[in-house]
């Protein structure tokens, strides 16, 4: 972070240069030493470009000072006059190119140790869930072969400076990343430009969206396209069944806010939601006119979500014991033989009433699949249940079930600790399974969830592929 909350403000051109070569010199440091070394580079490299233009400024040569990337949050250099708008743009743009370019060749240094490339997976097909990851898709064009009439020139013309114009106003507000990536896409364009000049054709489905500040958190990360074989009434089964499932996640996405009380998220999850379902509409319509499917991509979105479950009330808590790993058995009984349940104690309302049950045995196995859900009552605000939440935990025992001449053999126990359940809303453990305090080798999987964590929010990062028609 090169941001600094008080500078002194420089009186010298010589002294704001110094002032900011010390801020990259300390940002390299600073990075290196957090294990970042591709940013610390950078930084030596822009700090490099400072030892520079001092030394020159300090022997009476001229120093294009619009080259200089700008720390945030530092003052323009004094006595340096502005230059008109034309120039700004274009040293601005000149400056986010070098700094893409280091980019690049960082990214070439790291992969020269590689001895083989990666091999490239072929595109799959529409995957059934969108939680996975999907390449962009375009429907075959019949008019592949025809020339580009002009108005595609001026599409991508102005495209083009779209990308300019945003990654102009990205560095202005010093959001070098954002001026490098909108800069590179700009770039991209020149290509295509070129061939829509020659006549040739341009599939501008292809083309990234416009840049847009609409929505809000979300990260565009990507946009690329793979064609399809499948037959059109295939896909649009599929893209309908994509859009169905989205629009059911912006309605749950846009539930857990309202319950939140934050009012902006749910309403920009309903509006999702609405266009979802205006783009199935659309979908539907083109499907009963036998059109071809819409153009359309996948990009793949990154925006922070309250987790939250809803199927949950308050007053109750869910401890779910999944299954037993290599459970011991006891002396006598092959580890086949085992027939084994599991005995948990949850000591509320009091160590003297405690919440227990146990769960059905599983037969001739030492790694039984139980999945068996107990729902716990609790008081979120009680002393009792915070203090069995911070010290106690849950207890388990895990034993093999006896004969009719002989009692349950308990060969194990567990212990659970809650501390998460204060900043979270789900414990998930896989937790060892001891004989006094020798450990057996054996373990137990369980989760515990509750509506809401007891304290603050569940932040969690999501990124999905999101389906979005052109």
């Amino acid at each position: 972070v090169l941001f600094q909350a008080s500078l002194q403000q420089p009186k010298t051109v010589l002294e704001a240069l110094q002032q900011r070569l010390e801020k990259y010199k300390s940002a390299a440091a600073q990075a290196k030493a957090s294990g970042d070394d591709r940013k610390g580079r950078m930084h030596e490299r822009i700090a490099k470009q400072y030892q520079d233009a001092i030394r020159a400024h300090k022997a009476g040569r001229k120093v294009n000072f619009s080259e200089l990337p700008v720390p945030p949050g530092f003052p323009p250099l004094p006595g340096v006059a502005a230059t008109d708008a034309d120039s700004t743009i274009a040293a601005v743009l000149e400056s986010a190119s070098k700094l893409a370019n280091m980019e690049e060749n960082d990214e070439e240094e790291e992969s020269e140790p590689l001895t083989q490339a990666p091999v490239a997976k072929k595109p799959a097909q529409l995957p059934g869930k969108p939680t996975q990851v999907v390449k962009p898709i375009t429907v075959p064009s019949a008019v592949a072969e025809e020339e580009s009439p002009p108005e595609h020139l001026e599409f991508l013309e102005n495209r083009k400076k779209q990308y300019m114009k945003a990654a102009v106003k990205a560095k202005k507000e010093n959001n070098l990343e954002q001026a490098k990536m909108y800069l590179r896409t700009a770039k991209s364009f020149d290509l295509k430009i070129e061939q829509a000049k020659c006549g040739k054709p341009v599939d501008i489905s292809k083309l990234p969206s416009p840049p847009t500040d609409d929505e809000g958190d979300f990260i565009f990360i990507h946009h690329e396209d793979v064609r399809l074989s499948q037959k059109a009434d295939e896909v649009y089964a599929q893209l309908i069944k994509l859009l169905k499932d989205q629009h059911e996640r912006c309605l749950q996405y846009s539930k857990q806010f309202m319950h939140l009380g934050n009012v902006a998220e749910t309403t920009r999850f309903e509006k999702m939601a609405q266009g979802c379902k205006k783009d199935m509409d659309i979908l539907q319509l083109a499907r009963a006119q036998g059109m071809d499917p819409p153009s359309h991509h996948f990009e793949e979105r990154t925006f922070k979500m309250i987790r939250i479950f809803s199927e949950l009330n308050s007053t109750e808590m869910h401890l779910l014991i999944v299954r037993g790993i290599n459970l011991p058995s006891p002396p006598g009984v092959s580890p086949r033989d085992l027939d084994a349940f599991v005995k948990f104690e949850f000591q509320y309302p009091s160590a003297e009433q405690p919440q227990k049950s146990k769960t059905p045995v599983i037969n001739n196995t030492n790694s039984p699949e139980y999945n068996q859900l107990f729902k716990l009552n609790i008081n979120r605000n009680h002393r009792g249940f915070r203090r069995a939440i911070r010290s106690k935990g849950i207890k388990f025992e895990v034993f093999h079930k006896g004969s009719f001449f002989r009692s349950d053999k308990q060969v194990g126990a567990a212990h659970l600790k809650l501390e998460k359940l204060e900043s979270e809303c789900e414990v998930r453990e896989i937790i060892e399974i001891f004989d006094g305090r020798k450990p057996t080798g054996g373990k137990l999987e369980v989760k515990v969830r509750l509506r809401e964590p007891l304290s603050g929010q569940d932040l969690q990062t999501i990124t999905e592929n999101w389906l979005v028609l052109e």
